[in-house]
């Protein structure tokens, strides 16, 4: 399971106070095996001044281990400040065990777990095992009974251990992040470079020309000024030439088709290794009935949604459907757009989805959003509703 899949945002900073206590509460849930510690403190086996140094102890060891776990699965500390950290709650460790006695040997778990949820795995392989050996020898030295020893070997080897394989996890979810946001780069960086080739191919020739015939105009006045009149008249032609042709590519820039947008948000979730479940083309019963103005607009629509998915969602995949209803009000053509990843951090809408809004408002269309099938948290689905004129049948 990749942090796609879950909702405490493995490998990055926590979003929203929500995410931020339930990502503290994953990782503090594993302190209820300090019941042996907590219990040796208020049991009054101790003097006064051994338990508030105890305590005291215990508490600065949870928070350092808590800051140095929670901050590192969120972003990638210094290396030398997790070493300096571990061998802080080492050291620690050691000292409430040699003042305090058996119950506190569990805080070299929760050591061999900190290095294995921080360090690589070639340090934690050695480490790991040398923790729990600094364990048993303390134990042993200290008179403890081997039965609690013995009972403390496993759970420190395989805590560290699979802490390790935590840690490649979010390794390995924020490289693909960092993948997916450079793919969405990239596409942008190439319909960037094609805007441009398209417009150098468009004015480059004209622009020439109109400033070679404006040169030879200038030359020509003021004693040829026929000529100069049709060098000018020419420079008018080819400016209006060059005129048409941008505007006519601009069109096709700014007004994208149904069809097409299908085609490329297949494409560019494929590219961010999203599968997708996209409608190879417009179904044929809505294929003669969109109004050209709607389709633009839920053209649009789709590009945005698809767009969002790719850089934003951290989803594995995505759903477009395309239909149409008969409503009181007349057909109605629908397009939503499910996703499956984390889903949305807040209510307030980004100007991609204002955006969106605002188009459709110009065809008086609906755009509604929420969480997808999967319940609050679990993806984020995106409709959009513009009525389809009478051309179209009843639909579903």
């Amino acid at each position: 399971m990749s942090d796609d899949e879950m909702p405490l945002g493995v490998g990055r900073p926590p979003q929203g106070r929500r995410q931020f206590t339930m990502k503290l509460l994953w990782i503090g849930i594993w302190l209820a095996f300090m019941s042996a510690p907590v219990t040796d403190v208020v049991s009054g086996a101790h003097t006064v001044t051994t338990r508030v140094l105890g305590g005291a102890g215990l508490l600065v060891f949870v928070v350092v281990y808590l800051v140095l776990v929670f901050r590192h699965t969120s972003k990638a500390l210094a290396r030398p400040r997790v070493l300096w950290t571990i061998a802080f709650l080492a050291v620690l460790a050691l000292a409430l065990v040699v003042m305090l006695g058996t119950p506190w040997l569990v805080l070299f778990v929760y050591v061999a777990v900190s290095v294995g949820a921080t360090l690589p795995m070639r340090i934690a392989a050695w480490l790991i095992p040398a923790v729990t050996a600094v364990m048993v020898v303390t134990g042993l030295i200290a008179g403890h009974a081997r039965e609690i020893i013995t009972a403390l070997v496993f759970p420190a080897l395989l805590g560290g251990f699979a802490m390790t394989g935590v840690r490649q996890m979010v390794v390995t979810t924020i490289e693909l992040r960092e993948a997916r946001a450079t793919v969405a780069q990239l596409a942008a960086n190439e319909e960037r470079l094609r805007l441009a080739r398209d417009l150098h191919d468009l004015l480059g020739h004209s622009l020439s020309l109109i400033a070679l015939k404006s040169e030879l105009a200038g030359r020509m006045l003021p004693g040829q000024p026929e000529r100069a009149a049709e060098q000018v008249a020419d420079i008018e032609r080819v400016s209006r030439q060059a005129l048409t042709d941008v505007r006519g590519a601009v069109s096709g820039y700014r007004r994208p088709t149904l069809p097409g947008e299908l085609a490329g948000a297949r494409t560019a979730l494929a590219a961010a290794g999203i599968t997708a479940d996209v409608p190879a083309e417009v179904p044929d019963d809505l294929t003669d009935g969109i109004p050209e103005k709607q389709e633009e607009v839920l053209a649009w629509g789709l590009r945005e949604a698809v767009t969002n998915v790719v850089r934003h969602s951290g989803a594995h995949r995505c759903t477009v459907v395309l239909t149409s209803h008969q409503t009181l009000g007349g057909p109605v053509l629908e397009l939503a757009v499910a996703d499956d990843g984390r889903g949305a951090a807040g209510t307030r809408r980004g100007n991609g989805l204002t955006g969106i809004a605002e188009r459709l408002a110009t065809v008086d269309g609906t755009l509604a959003t929420g969480p997808a099938a999967g319940g609050p948290g679990r993806g984020f689905a995106l409709t959009l509703r513009v009525p389809a004129g009478s051309a179209l049948g009843s639909g579903e």
